[in-house]
């Protein structure tokens, strides 16, 4: 094509031996918005690590405009307009959030840092999202949905030529999905020529110009957006027609798993009371900073709740005690999975030990035969991918590394199983597989309690759903009322305090 701002002529890259990248040969034109779609695995962020300099190709090359960028060389892709928000976050958490916006472009008069110009540029750069950041907050305090966002503005304070965003919209909720689409039609409409990488379908329609889809490292589809529908980019990604997305939810019996009485987490502006029965997926919605998080953490004991009591199967379970609440049957899956729910050095038999790790173990001895037969039948049980026990998670796909967290609880009794963002950052058939999973554990006498951004997910999977506004309930949904076709409108009314228009009787009582 003639005026592209960037051209990949012919990339190959392989790691140990194995092809990641087959010959990519794509072009980004200026003032427009690219959707790269395609599994985990695909080669999706190893392309756009190539075009930011963070890794070499082994052959083939990255052009912007006439000059060839120098491979594997993060500071010429810089200095010729390329920036990159990658999907694993890359904020100095020790800094404060207008020092991470300004870092290296620090504002001065004189030799002295203008800190209250800074903070003021900050807040107003921030302010386009609809969310309340403190710019003098440390970022290591925020969610990672706000540190998302903090490195998306940055990214689009720099002035680069090219934008690649990979899964910006991960950790963020429908409010600040849609400053994200400000930004980047204001990018767009500034002649930026932007890479955006997603596996949700109506993100690709609302902001992509044209469709690129990658599998197995190489390129199977690249059209404009008014040319593709949403089965030929799905078929595409996996090479196969995905048969409905979310499976048939089991019916729950009418006992009570899990009891949460007057539970009041440190932060929030009341107690909270639920219950949840055997089979029963309740879902928790919301914006990000409503509480969902918390109040998950809190149940687990990973928080600190003031009062309130937690009862699994007529059983009170220790407030504030993680233990305590593994050993009633509690199972918890966190929001960021590479902090907090795996070890990426180590091996699959290694993560799917930890949570029962004395179950394994007689006088501080492993017991070699009895952990690999307990962790192989379950990581079986969820089909996890890998080339076996031995193999480090932090190289499986990120779908294959959430079944890793999901399947190691199962080496012991579960309960309630607790899931922060079950599919932040999961593929579109990696996704229909958790949810499978999700189902069946809930079909197993589980009780589920899920909080997710993805309101499709709300809807897909729950029984029953509460809205969250700093750290309370302010709305119940039935399942009459998640299946009215203005749910997501009422949900938004209930998280933002609008004035709510009720779909259902509980959603009254419980505003």
């Amino acid at each position: 094509m003639t005026g592209a701002l960037l051209r990949c002529s012919d990339i190959h890259k392989s790691f140990g031996g194995v092809p990641v990248l087959k010959g990519i040969t794509l072009d980004l034109q200026p003032g427009t918005v690219t959707a790269l779609a395609g599994e985990n695995g695909a080669g999706k962020s190893t392309l756009m690590k190539i075009i930011s300099g963070q890794y070499t190709a082994d052959s083939g090359e990255v052009a912007v405009g006439d000059t060839t960028l120098t491979s594997g060389n993060t500071k010429d892709a810089v200095k010729h307009g390329v920036a990159i928000v990658p999907q694993e976050l890359a904020s100095i958490e020790d800094m404060t959030v207008y020092e991470n916006l300004f870092v290296g472009r620090e504002l001065k008069v004189g030799p002295f840092l203008n800190r209250r110009a800074m903070i003021d540029e900050a807040r107003d750069a921030l302010a386009v999202f609809g969310v309340d950041i403190n710019p003098s907050a440390r970022m290591g305090t925020l969610p990672v949905g706000l540190r998302q966002i903090v490195e998306i503005v940055k990214a689009a304070r720099t002035g680069a030529q090219v934008v690649m965003l990979d899964e910006p919209t991960s950790a963020i909720s429908e409010r600040e999905v849609e400053g994200l689409y400000k930004i980047v039609r204001q990018l767009r409409e500034h002649g930026v020529a932007m890479v955006y990488t997603t596996h949700k379908m109506a993100e690709i329609r609302a902001i992509a110009d044209r469709v690129v889809v990658l599998r197995d490292g190489g390129l199977i589809l690249d059209k404009g957006i008014g040319d593709v529908s949403d089965d030929d980019i799905v078929t595409a990604m996996i090479g196969r027609e995905l048969d409905t997305l979310f499976p048939d939810r089991p019916e729950p019996t009418t006992e009570t798993v899990l009891e949460v009485k007057d539970l009041h987490v440190d932060g929030a502006t009341e107690p909270v009371s639920f219950t949840v029965r055997s089979g029963e997926i309740v879902g928790l919605a919301g914006l990000v900073g409503a509480g969902r998080t918390e109040l998950l953490e809190a149940i687990f004991g990973a928080r600190h709740s003031g009062s309130g009591e937690i009862v699994v199967r007529g059983k009170h379970v220790k407030r504030n005690q993680p233990a305590a609440a593994i050993t009633a049957g509690m199972a918890m899956v966190p929001e960021d999975r590479k902090l907090s729910g795996v070890v990426l050095s180590m091996s699959v038999l290694d993560n799917g030990t930890l949570p029962r790790l004395s179950a394994f173990s007689v006088a501080g001895w492993l017991r070699g035969k009895a952990r690999t037969k307990a962790v192989s039948d379950v990581m079986a049980s969820v089909r996890l991918r890998s080339n076996g026990m031995s193999q480090e998670v932090g190289t499986l796909s990120g779908g294959n590394q959430q079944k890793v967290v999901l399947a190691r609880w199962l080496t012991g009794d579960v309960n309630v199983l607790l899931l922060d963002e079950p599919t932040r950052g999961v593929d579109v058939g990696a996704r229909s597989e958790i949810y499978r999973i999700v189902t069946e554990f809930a079909a197993q006498g589980m009780a589920v309690v899920m909080a997710s951004s993805d309101m499709p997910e709300i809807v897909g999977l729950s029984h029953r759903a509460f809205v969250m506004r700093d750290g309370a309930f302010v709305g119940e949904l039935d399942r009459d009322a998640l299946d009215h076709p203005e749910v997501q409108e009422s949900v938004f009314r209930l998280a933002t305090a609008l004035e709510a228009k009720p779909t259902s009787p509980n959603q009254e009582k419980a505003s």
